[in-house]
Order: structure tokens, then sequence, then C-alpha cells
């Protein structure tokens, strides 16, 4: 069994589990913070019940009680909704691992972007992932974090300034990777290093006989909503590796702002319409989310290679057999792959065409391939090369 071999395998494995854990965790957020805003208040509750909610599913009606602080005792069976979120972070940071770290020099590093070697860009990925957690607990906790329209603008900044960097020093695809691993670091870490234990410290009140500090509920919802906020965002980065019109895009950083900006705006209208808010108060957030997603189409419109001089056949034979053929061959040369990924090959003039449209979206209007641009193809040869696709049409 060979290392490529059973690294496949563990890419498979974390990114199965990762994907189950995940929609665990997003289910599961999405479902409280709606239950949250649709409790009422009735006329008869139970005492420091401070709304219900009746809810109907699978044939069954359920009556939920939110309680201000807590209720004076608690149950043994009281079902605590935190393993989603510690096991998406893990199978995440193993996906992160497997995909990235061990292949560092293909997936990681663009030596046009910055020259590292596999070892300082694991020490990056790794410091401002922690690095990233701590500045927006201490934002949180700062006298900023009692203002939530600052706070928001704060941690925005803070993302968008992580965002800048790894634009700047890593591949297209490892930075919105990252960007992603940033955020998804702070939204894990709200539920194990905040969310679990307050809520722990206040069962621990209730046990003692001791009236638990508000101040701990009210922390704990606040970092709740801001991961609700953040999860649409969150999802495109996770993805974004499948689109390289979002990753070579040589601003790509204000993208991620306007992901964001549409994710959030999203997020707010559901949630209001789900509060009961009037509709007039929140039916601008949508189209706010157009006009975002209308800047990131237009700024990531194809660029135009046509030419008046044709392009000979044996001129791109030759250019694909030194950056693509090395993985893309019936039996590949290069160290990481036994196959040639995804099945294509691209040894002759027909497999070319075959693939042109692919090929024009990761090479040509992208440079997501060759992975890494380990060969060292340049601006003019992908322009060449966008040529004659143009030409095949």
């Amino acid at each position: 069994m060979t290392l490529a071999f059973a690294m496949d395998w563990l890419n498979l494995l974390f990114r199965w589990a990762h994907l189950i854990v995940g929609i665990g965790w997003i289910g599961t957020s999405f479902y409280f913070i709606a239950l949250d805003l649709s409790l009422r208040k009735r006329e008869q509750m139970k005492e420091g019940v401070a709304g219900t909610a009746w809810e109907v599913h699978g044939g069954g009606f359920y009556h939920v009680e939110k309680y201000l602080v807590a209720p004076k005792e608690l149950p043994d069976d009281l079902i605590w909704y935190k393993w989603e979120a510690y096991l998406t972070w893990v199978t995440g940071f193993a996906l992160l691992v497997v995909q990235y770290y061990v292949n560092a020099s293909a997936y990681l590093i663009d030596p046009s972007v910055l020259q590292m070697t596999p070892g300082e860009a694991v020490l990056i990925s790794v410091a401002s992932l922690g690095a990233g957690w701590l500045i927006y607990d201490r934002l949180c906790k700062s006298p900023i974090g009692r203002n939530t329209p600052l706070l928001a603008v704060c941690v925005f900044a803070l993302i968008m300034g992580a965002s800048y960097l790894f634009t700047h020093v890593y591949s297209g695809r490892g930075a919105f990777i990252h960007v992603g691993a940033f955020i998804g670091t702070i939204m894990a870490v709200n539920v194990f290093g905040i969310i679990i234990p307050n809520q722990k410290k206040i069962a621990a009140s209730l046990l003692a006989g001791e009236a638990p500090d508000p101040a701990l509920g009210a922390m704990g919802k606040q970092r709740s909503v801001h991961n609700n906020y953040l999860t649409l965002p969150v999802l495109v980065m996770m993805v974004s590796n499948h689109y390289p019109l979002l990753t070579s895009h040589p601003h790509s950083w204000i993208l991620v702002a306007l992901i964001l900006l549409m994710g959030g705006m999203v997020r707010h209208f559901f949630n209001r319409h789900e509060a009961g808010d009037e509709f007039a108060r929140f039916w601008w957030a949508l189209p706010a989310a157009a006009v975002g997603l209308l800047i990131a189409v237009i700024m990531t419109a194809p660029k135009d290679f046509s030419s008046s001089e044709r392009v000979a056949d044996a001129t791109v034979v030759a250019m694909t057999r030194q950056h693509c053929v090395m993985c893309h061959a019936a039996v590949p040369t290069h160290e990481g792959f036994e196959e040639a990924p995804k099945g294509i090959h691209l040894e002759n003039v027909d497999e070319l065409r075959r693939y042109a449209d692919l090929i024009m979206q990761q090479a040509v209007q992208a440079d997501t391939m060759p992975l890494g641009n380990e060969t060292g193809m340049t601006d003019e040869e992908r322009a060449t090369l966008g040529a004659w696709i143009t030409q095949q049409k």
C-alpha cells in the first residue's frame, strides 16, 4: 500500500465524517436560534420561564420552555449539544492536515505569491488560527463587546485582515480554505471555551443552591448568535477549492468580504422572519445580499482570450506535456498521484479538446493548475492556451 493510496482513503474518510458532524452542528445551531426567536410569553408559565413554543414535527406535537437562567433542579438525563461542534473542528483540522499540510508544496504554497518551505507554511497556519481566536475573544470580552454594532464591525475587520494575510501568503485554494478554518476555529472554540463551560457553571451553581450569574448565559447567547451569522459564509469557504473563479481572483480577499456580507444578510433575514418581526424592518437584507452577489459576479467575469493569430496544436501539446501530463496521464509520474486526478488524461489533442472547458476554467481563467504551479507555467503560456481553446469553439 503506497502513501498516496493511504492518504486518499484518509482524505475521503475525514471528509465524510466532517460532512456528517458538520450537518449535525449546523442543524442544531439553526434550530436553536429559530427556537429561541420563536418563543412567546403565555398567560400561564412556570416560575422562571422566559417563553414557550409549540411545534409540530413527524406527526407529534412538542411544547418547549426556555428558562431565564435555569430551573431550580436539573434532571440527570440533561442533553448537551456539544460534540457536533467539537467533532466538526477535529475532522476539519484532520482534513486540513491530510489535504494541505501533507501536500503543502502542491496545495498550500504558490511560489508566485510567497516563497517558503512547507514547515513555514504549516507554522503560519497553526499560529494564525490560534491568534484569530485570541483576538476575537478579547474583543468580545472588552467594552467593545457590549456594543453589538461596533463588535460586528471589529469582527468583520478581523476576518478581513486574516483574509488579506492569507491571500498574500498562500495559494488561492490555500488562502480560502484558511479563511474557512479561521472562522470555523472561532465558532468551535466559542462552543468549547465559552458556551459549554458557562452552561456547566450555571448548572453547578444550581446544584449548590446558589443563584447563577446571568452574565454567563448572556455571554453564551452572544457567541451562539455569532456562530449563527458566520455559518453561511464559512460553508462557502469550505467548498471554495472547487471554484477557481473565487480562489484565483487577484483580489480574492474582497470576495471574502462580499461572501461575509451576503451570508450575514441572508441569515439576518431568516432570523428576523423567525422572530416574527414586521417585514418592513428586515426586507432590505435580501436585496443587500443580491447587490453583493452582483458585485461578486462582475468581479469574477471571465477574461477574453480570443486572438487573431492561430495557435498550432503542436504548440499546445508541447505545453501540456511540460505542465500537465506529469499528473494527467494514464501513468502519472508525479509522486503524489497513482491515477490521474478525476480520471482526466491530457496526453493528446483529442483529450485536450474533450476537456477544453475544464482546462479553460482551471488553468487559463484561473491559475489553479498546475498544482502549486510547480512547473512554473507563465501568464503568457496560459494566454496562448486560452487562445487555442477559443479557436476550438
